[in-house]
């Protein structure tokens, strides 16, 4: 017998403040979220105590909102679930301190869980406009690439991680941001060089792929940074704006060839045949492009979230610690916040 049905998340890792009301089956029954951006653009990345103290008025108000969206109420909710690690310490203190409260208040057992796994069980959330294939299932490849993180993990199971390989500096997500602010485009710019890439040459300009003939599965992006920044030294903004396109297309090119050069190894080696694509950089439209073809031509089962799941967003999180409650873990009230992930929350090759 299934103890919870219907459980509400809170998302605070970073700058989005998300809720959502998710059940057992991962149907979304309600997500609503805020965003900062306005707030950070002036500073040119997020600010850590701006980011928490916003969470602190959007929180509150977005249960209340995410309760009524659902057409639910207090009694309807089995239990809580709240991102505990990995992420900033402030922002993940506010999300986790409301949960504690409200678990005492409204008598209800709570969770903290990991935001990567979260991202990592995204693909199996459901709503009215998107369910996963009715065979998806575990074992898979699954690359989780974000702002903060890139990683690629082989799945076998709820709880069972294990890191094949990641980043050894910058993630894909900053690679993004950095090179939009390297140009101009301000933050967050990762969703700005995707929609100039469009209209851009892909081979205009030639950048590094960063350890994609290793025989490994690491990233690397810091070295195509640099070489960005070495192309355009010296370049007025004219010259920057008169090949703005082509600059973000071949640079977007580089971070997904390097991205999809590693996944494929990764499946090829495993012999899987299913594959999942999630984070904030997984709503990139060239990726998404670019992995759609390769999973077509090497035959593997593909699933990437819709946008409005690749994102930080609550409804990720209310799944993946819905399974867990139902298998019988819960937090206790001493559960405090943590930038790392723990060690054993992925075996890490």
């Amino acid at each position: 017998m299934i103890k919870f049905e219907n459980v509400l998340a809170v998302e605070t890792s970073c700058d989005d403040t998300s809720v959502s009301i998710v059940r057992n089956d991962g149907f979304v029954r309600a997500v609503i979220s805020a965003n900062q951006d306005s707030e950070h653009k002036p500073f040119g990345g997020i600010v850590p105590e701006i980011a928490s103290r916003n969470h602190t008025l959007h929180l509150l108000p977005l249960i209340e909102v995410c309760l009524s969206k659902a057409n639910m109420n207090w009694s309807q909710i089995d239990g809580l679930v709240v991102t505990s690690r990995p992420g900033l310490v402030g922002s993940l203190l506010v999300g986790l301190v409301a949960v504690k409260t409200l678990a005492l208040a409204k008598g209800l057992p709570f969770l903290g869980v990991n935001h990567l796994e979260a991202h990592l069980l995204a693909p199996f959330l459901r709503d009215e406009g998107y369910q996963p294939p009715d065979d998806f299932d575990y074992p898979y490849i699954g690359l989780a690439v974000s702002g903060g993180h890139t990683h690629l993990y082989h799945v076998t199971g709820l709880g069972e991680y294990r890191v094949l390989g990641k980043t050894i500096d910058d993630a894909a997500g900053e690679a993004f941001d950095k090179f939009a602010k390297m140009v101009g485009l301000g933050f967050p710019g990762g969703v700005k060089v995707d929609k100039l890439s469009k209209e851009g040459r892909r081979d205009a300009f030639v950048f590094p792929r960063p350890l994609v003939k290793e025989d490994n599965f690491n990233y690397s992006f810091s070295g195509l940074k640099t070489s960005a920044q070495r192309l355009i030294a010296g370049w007025d903004d004219h010259k920057i704006k008169e090949n703005l396109h082509d600059l973000c297309a071949s640079y977007q090119e580089a971070i997904v060839d390097s991205l999809m050069a590693k996944l494929d190894r990764a499946v090829v080696q495993s012999g899987l045949k299913r594959a999942v694509l999630t984070g904030g950089v997984s709503a990139n439209f060239r990726l998404r492009e670019a992995a759609g073809e390769w999973a077509d031509k090497m035959g593997v089962q593909l699933v990437v979230p819709p946008l409005r799941y690749c994102t930080d967003n609550a409804a990720m999180v209310g799944y993946a610690g819905i399974q867990r409650l139902n298998r019988g873990e819960v937090s206790a009230q001493d559960l405090g916040p943590s930038a790392h992930v723990y060690p054993d929350d992925f075996i890490d090759e």
